[in-house]
């Protein structure tokens, strides 16, 4: 009586492997989904593509590393953090953030984002 097929939920379960998607030319963003309250993205980056430098004046911005063996998170001005598949980056409010895909593999991480809407803010790193 409870059980329902995948297909009946397809607003609330996703498959990365459908959703990522990359461009030769630059970092490629695909949202899955946007509430009232959040948004989901799938981000794809070929070795050397990065993700530019930025911030968000009122929303959370939650990446979850899926897929990459080597990247550099932006997390200051000036700093940088690498990452790997199964790490968590989070920027709050204000926060500033980007990356670099500095593998040579490709990098595909999950985004969620929200208060909705989002600004965005562009930083220059240095």
């Amino acid at each position: 009586m409870f059980a329902k097929k995948v297909q009946d939920y397809k607003e609330r379960i996703f498959d990365v492997n459908e959703i990522k998607s990359f461009d030769n030319e630059q970092a490629k963003k695909t949202v899955f989904y946007e509430t009232g309250q959040t948004v989901g993205a799938v981000w794809c980056l070929k070795p050397g593509q990065e993700l530019y430098f930025h911030s968000h004046k009122q929303a959370d911005d939650i990446w979850i590393c899926i897929e990459g063996d080597s990247g550099t998170y932006y997390p200051e001005c000036g700093e940088s953090v690498e990452i790997s598949k199964g790490m968590i980056c989070v920027a709050r409010p204000g926060e500033k953030h980007g990356m670099k895909n500095t593998g040579t593999t490709d990098f595909v991480f999950i985004g969620i984002a929200g208060p909705v809407p989002l600004d965005l803010i562009l930083h220059e790193l240095e």
